[in-house]
């Protein structure tokens, strides 16, 4: 069985993975963050250059050579096995979700072996009294994977019924 919303998934894969790999050569190259350190955008956002040398969230830090070229392989076999869900998804919510988040991955693994570490820059943050609690540093890979799984989930738990249907 061919799955009609294809073209949507893979559409939002390249999307996801132009626009991660644009902001990033843009940061990197054109605004030049490494030189100018944080940019306060809003009083709640700085761009700011960070290299993840683990995966999500900081997890798992190691920039040895063998834990790069694991994470790089453990990495190309989730591509694969969510390009192969993709194609069998029955709704178009599921492949686009499923085209992000293997556009984000892509992203994150040019980076890794460019770079060898991700190019992270979004910081939000928010100030109580003399305290500033900040999240994550993370990119549009990364917005788009998070984003991809929660349209999973909708899709998995919320999903009409009728979407669902051959």
């Amino acid at each position: 069985m061919t799955n009609a919303y294809l073209r949507s998934g893979i559409f939002a894969a390249l999307v996801t993975l132009v626009l991660d790999q644009a902001s990033k050569l843009w940061l990197l190259y054109g605004l030049d963050i490494a030189r100018l350190g944080a940019v306060r955008v809003t009083s709640f956002f700085d761009l700011v250059l960070a290299w993840n040398v683990g995966i999500s969230f900081g997890w798992l830090q190691n920039d040895s050579p063998v834990a790069q070229i694991i994470l790089m392989g453990v990495k190309i076999v989730a591509v694969i096995a969510l390009t192969i869900w993709m194609a069998r998804a029955q709704t178009r919510l599921a492949t686009v979700a499923l085209g992000l988040i293997i556009g984000g991955a892509v992203g994150n693994a040019i980076d890794r072996a460019v770079h060898g570490a991700v190019v992270d820059f979004a910081l939000f943050h928010v100030q109580f009294g003399a305290r500033t609690f900040n999240w994550y540093v993370f990119n549009l890979a990364d917005a788009a994977i998070v984003a991809g799984v929660a349209a999973l989930l909708y899709d998995s738990f919320v999903g009409l019924p009728a979407a669902k249907a051959p």
